[in-house]
């Protein structure tokens, strides 16, 4: 395995952007995991972010000032919903491809035989 030779890339989060992200993931109508797949983050980071949220670590006032693309980067409700809504839609269009190539493989199958014996009963 290769040496790294530079360390890790940690990601900084603005204190604001941790609390907006929790907040957003507390609300009963939006999961957990769909925020933090909105957010580009891990679950599990999400959830860390939680806890120390309930525990009031991020009560102090923040040591950087927040950085405004974060913020904006939060999606509403109305994103999320969209974005649900949009994969779902995804999801059923691939069952419908799928199911589309089936009924293709299906004709091709039925014209080769076809074709099969069409020639194997013109040779007789």
């Amino acid at each position: 395995m290769p040496k790294y030779t530079q360390p890790k890339k940690t990601w900084f989060y603005p204190i604001d952007f941790k609390i907006k992200a929790v907040e957003l993931s507390l609300r009963d109508d939006i999961l957990l995991k769909d925020v933090a797949q909105a957010l580009d983050i891990h679950p599990f980071m999400l959830s860390r972010w939680r806890r120390e949220y309930r525990e009031g670590k991020y009560l102090t006032k923040p040591r950087y000032n927040s950085n405004k693309e974060l913020m904006a980067k939060l999606p509403d409700k109305k994103e999320l919903n969209k974005i649900k809504q949009l994969e779902k839609e995804n999801e059923r269009l691939k069952v419908e491809n799928d199911l589309l190539k089936k009924w293709q493989r299906y004709l091709a199958e039925v014209h080769q035989s076809d074709l099969d014996s069409s020639t194997s009963t013109g040779k007789n």
